[in-house]
């Protein structure tokens, strides 16, 4: 499995969605989906319509944990699903395979995030990213450590910074400021 990091970039992260977006209105909406909730992409590929449709909280069962998680949506992201499963039927998937009735693979969902985000010079990418998105600027907007670490369901606050990539740009940081 390839190490990924989260978009610190805005800029970037803006780039990425509105190419994702010109791609398709799925692929936009997976990206704007995932770092908006900070779900694992093994939570958010099973969605159906019916999941999110007129909700202001997400009810499921973590896939990898197999514990329940109830999930704010926020106004932001309530508008998006409003938008996007307009003439949409309860009954199908958010993320729908196009060759098949069932929503697509962990392996497309990287394909198309890692595809398109090469083609604007970013690498390291993949489906985690999203989580690790919306957990680096979930940290970068409230500096709260706990809530995040909660919201992840892990048990120290060192594996969260790690995991968001916190840790890794202290580092860089101290090791650009040193030299003998």
């Amino acid at each position: 499995m390839n190490f990924v990091e989260p978009i610190r970039d805005k800029a970037k992260l803006e780039e990425l969605k509105a190419l994702l977006k010109k791609q398709s209105a799925r692929n936009g909406f997976l990206l704007m989906f995932g770092i908006n909730t900070g779900l694992r992409i093994s939570d958010i590929l099973p969605l159906k319509v019916e999941d999110v449709r007129n909700k202001s909280h997400l009810l499921i069962t973590e896939k990898k944990t197999g514990k329940r998680k109830r999930f704010k949506l926020n106004q932001q992201l309530q508008e998006a699903i409003r938008s996007y499963t307009q003439g949409m039927d309860d009954d199908e998937f958010l993320f729908a395979s196009s060759k098949r009735p069932q929503p697509i693979t962990r392996v497309r969902a990287y394909q198309i995030l890692n595809g398109t985000a090469r083609k604007i010079g970013l690498s390291e990418v993949g489906t985690h990213t999203l989580r690790k998105t919306f957990g680096y600027h979930f940290y970068q907007r409230t500096r709260d450590i706990a809530t995040l670490q909660m919201i992840f369901n892990h048990s120290h606050p060192a594996i969260t910074l790690r995991y968001i990539g916190i840790t890794q740009d202290l580092i860089d940081e101290a090791v650009d400021g040193f030299s003998l």
